[in-house]
């Protein structure tokens, strides 16, 4: 097993811990969506945020993730689902994100609450993903999900172009025969790409795939809530 933790960062504490920073990260999200709302592009509006209240560069991007203009907010919101409309349905997983996330929420790093309820954390892949002590947990969270979602069946994508990609794949591909899982897995280069055009339900807190999927369900939110996860939450927006 490996001893890796994704975690915090040095500095995390005081970056997203006091009072006095929360409250500028969210008067710094309300005003990156006015932005935003207004078609100011992503970076150019960042960096008008970023320099106003002198923010570090995790916190902008903290901001970044949390934020979104009004109309992507509504939208992501029409094509949200619910447990129960999940029941017989063949369900298409974004692995990375989804991994990288529940690693991070169960090793103690900070996660974000953005302005679309959606969560979401500051790990990247960087070319190469690396398991860590966090990871079978995090697989093991989200078979209990699927054992009471009623879904059919569980496909995750993985990033072909990233190092270890066919190893994580093949690591959840036993873990779901070793456990009776109707669970299958898929290596593409445009993964992104691949879960908008599918049919089906994705799961996923990436931006762009929730603006363009034709549905989606908050896993993330839904095991916060159903099993009782203990996060080191940031809520970014309050309306």
């Amino acid at each position: 097993m490996s001893n890796r933790n994704r975690g915090k960062n040095t500095g995390d504490d005081a970056l997203f811990g006091p009072e006095k920073q929360l409250e500028k990260l969210n008067l710094a999200v309300q005003d990156m969506q006015y932005l935003l709302s207004r078609n100011y592009a992503e970076r150019a509006a960042s960096e008008l945020v970023g320099n106003h209240y002198r923010l570090k560069t995790r916190q902008i991007q903290a901001v970044r993730a949390a934020a979104a203009s009004e109309l992507q907010v509504r939208n992501r919101a029409s094509k949200e689902l619910q447990p129960q409309d999940l029941k017989n349905k063949v369900i298409c997983l974004d692995g990375f994100n989804v991994l990288i996330l529940l690693e991070s929420l169960l090793s103690g790093a900070y996660i974000f609450e953005g302005s679309d309820g959606c969560f979401r954390d500051l790990s990247g892949v960087h070319g190469t993903y690396k398991r860590v002590m966090q990871t079978q947990t995090s697989i093991a969270l989200v078979a209990e999900f699927f054992r009471k979602s009623g879904a059919e069946e569980l496909v995750w994508i993985f990033d072909q172009p990233v190092s270890n990609s066919g190893r994580i794949k093949q690591m959840v591909l036993d873990y779901a025969v070793e456990n009776h899982l109707n669970w299958s897995g898929g290596l593409e280069f445009n993964p992104d790409k691949f879960l908008v055009e599918n049919a089906g339900p994705v799961i996923s807190s990436d931006a762009w795939i929730l603006d363009h999927c034709k549905s989606w369900f908050n896993l993330i939110g839904y095991l916060i809530t159903h099993e009782k996860l203990s996060v080191n939450l940031v809520k970014m927006f309050k309306p």
